[in-house]
């Protein structure tokens, strides 16, 4: 069955026919009051000794990239992932793709795109941002790179650039790339019931195992009105893991069982 965001409706997401229910999230055990209150001096402090894909050997980072079946040496990208504190909330910069762009067409995601020729992640990220929402790169100050991993339908391997601004800044969103620009706190993504998983299985794509249509998964989250999955969802599930110290939800242990049929976990 289709999945439509109703925020952004010519957003389409396709199950795979072998797919089913996942297991909660990797803050569950959290109390839901320490879920508020993250402030960027929580953020900055948990990234700063963050070390992407730490308790993973090279194969299995090398799994973990290429669950959607992409080579993981892919042309390079980056993202910003850009902070700003309002009210005491670490809040976070994302993207309504264009509909009438080539890949991930009307989806969410982070501002950022292909690196120049003699670019690095953080000019990249910086130079996308500003070209793609009008933010002033001198506003940027990066803070941490997070695991670069694989984007269905564009052939990239993308890095994630973790930056914070000094306030709410003033977007101005290029409408050949960007339908809207929007900011949600890092807490409004924490609340019960806005997070899912699911466990896909798609014949020759390789599942978390290796294997070829083995099991990986894929999480999502419904917020704002949007269905945020994908790249974006596994970047933002790696950020909340970090700035609120638990495991993430894949690692050695290997994959989750969901405890039961359980529900659908997005419909």
């Amino acid at each position: 069955m289709p999945l439509a965001s109703e925020g952004s409706a010519r957003q389409v997401i396709r199950r795979p026919d072998t797919h089913r229910p996942g297991g909660p999230p990797p803050w569950s055990a959290i109390p839901a009051p320490a879920r508020r209150g993250i402030g960027l001096d929580l953020v900055r402090a948990r990234l700063s000794g963050y070390h992407p894909a730490t308790g993973l050997d090279t194969a299995e980072v090398a799994v973990v990239r290429g669950i959607n079946g992409i080579d993981v040496d892919g042309t390079r990208a980056a993202v910003l992932v850009p902070l700003f504190e309002e009210a005491g909330e670490t809040r976070v910069v994302l993207t309504v793709r264009a509909s009438h762009l080539r890949s991930h067409r009307a989806e969410v995601a982070f501002p950022g795109g292909r690196l120049d020729d003699g670019e690095d992640v953080e000019d990249a990220a910086r130079r996308e941002a500003h070209e793609e929402v009008g933010l002033d790169p001198a506003s940027v100050t990066v803070v941490r790179h997070l695991t670069s991993l694989p984007t269905v339908g564009s052939n990239t391997v993308m890095t994630p650039v973790v930056a914070t601004l000094p306030a709410r800044p003033v977007l101005a969103p290029q409408p050949t790339e960007v339908a809207r620009a929007f900011d949600l706190a890092l807490a409004d993504l924490l609340v019960e019931g806005i997070f899912a998983e699911e466990w896909w299985a798609v014949p020759g794509r390789p599942g978390l195992d290796g294997r070829p249509g083995g099991e990986y998964p894929v999480w999502f989250f419904e917020a704002a009105g949007e269905i945020i999955w994908g790249a974006t969802a596994r970047v933002l599930v790696e950020l909340l893991s970090v700035v609120l110290d638990v495991p993430p939800p894949v690692g050695r242990a290997g994959p989750r069982r969901a405890p039961g049929p359980g529900r659908q976990a997005v419909s």
